[in-house]
């Protein structure tokens, strides 16, 4: 019940629709409302008045009224703690989904004064941070449960400072998308033969002096299992050939034929995982889109597991 009509509340406060950034917080998208220890010490406050009114004790009355002073003052100091602070950016590097994304915010205080106990928070997951006047950059951890373009969250900026009598909070909405990229499969097979040495016994047949260990894929011949590594190891390890890094590879969509749609972009998010992890030039071939050239770097890992991440979903592709 709670979570729903905070639902609806966030609905009705500011900003309401995604907003370009920078973004300063101003007395309009500002609120503040006592905490449940400011309503208990309200509660106190009266019961305090009360009892010094009705003994006509004047002290008591004071010292009521001195504390309610200084409950007011925090209501307004926790108002200051946000006015004025701007959201400049906010950013994140590409992670394949169900990996946490590093949502990055800069902060600026737009003022000489130190901020302390800012909460920076999206549902269940916050982060506390300190605005020093030189502005400050606060790193949020979100899950993301599949591939594609992720809209940047709503995110909530409050705080209880100085007393906790009172929390003031306000909302930041960037317009930004931020890339997730498909998961790559666990259990994939081999890279597929480059082109050119289809049918080459050379290219069929291990050569004598590996280049490297790695694990192990289903698919992989026996006859390459380093058992001695892997009783090592306690884990099979295979031998990688440098002859079988020879030429360019083609991964090509049509060379997963009968695997599940998101099955294919997962296994070709491998492929590319391995292809560049082993050094090799590679090309990608999606459906419905030109070839992305063959090439190796993390600029071309980066435009050919983009191509994959925003290939239709399996609904709309169907």
């Amino acid at each position: 019940m709670f979570a729903a009509l905070r639902k609806r509340v966030q609905a009705w406060t500011r900003p309401r629709t995604p907003e370009a950034l920078p973004a300063r917080l101003d007395r309009r998208r500002i609120y503040v409302l006592p905490t449940a220890s400011g309503l208990f010490f309200g509660l106190l406050l009266g019961a305090m008045l009360l009892g010094a009114l009705n003994f006509n004790n004047n002290p008591a009355l004071l010292l009521a009224l001195l504390l309610a002073g200084a409950a007011q003052a925090s209501l307004i100091a926790a108002h200051m703690q946000l006015s004025g602070l701007r959201i400049e950016a906010v950013a994140a590097e590409p992670v394949a989904a169900g990996e946490a994304l590093r949502l990055r915010i800069a902060l600026a205080a737009g003022d000489a004064r130190l901020r302390r106990g800012l909460r920076i928070a999206h549902g269940e997951h916050a982060i506390h941070v300190a605005l020093d006047p030189h502005g400050s950059t606060a790193e949020l951890r979100l899950p993301t449960l599949r591939r594609g373009l992720l809209p940047a969250p709503k995110l909530e900026l409050s705080t209880v400072q100085p007393l906790g009598l009172a929390r003031a909070w306000a909302y930041a909405w960037p317009t930004q998308t931020l890339l997730v990229y498909p998961a790559p499969e666990t259990q994939a097979p081999p890279l597929p033969v480059p082109a050119g040495t289809q049918g080459s016994p050379q290219a069929a047949r291990a050569g004598d002096d590996p280049h490297h260990l790695r694990a192990y894929r289903p698919g992989d011949a026996p006859r390459s299992v380093a058992w001695k590594a892997s009783a090592r190891h306690d884990s099979l390890l295979v031998r990688d050939y440098e002859q079988q890094r020879g030429g360019e590879l083609l991964l090509d969509w049509q060379q997963t034929v009968g695997l599940p749609y998101e099955q294919r972009i997962r296994r070709l998010a491998r492929w590319v995982d391995d292809a560049e992890r082993e050094g090799r030039r590679y090309a990608l071939q999606l459906p419905a889109q030109a070839a992305i050239a063959a090439d190796h770097g993390a600029a071309h890992r980066h435009r050919c597991l983009r191509a994959l991440a925003l290939l239709p979903q399996e609904q709309a592709h169907g």
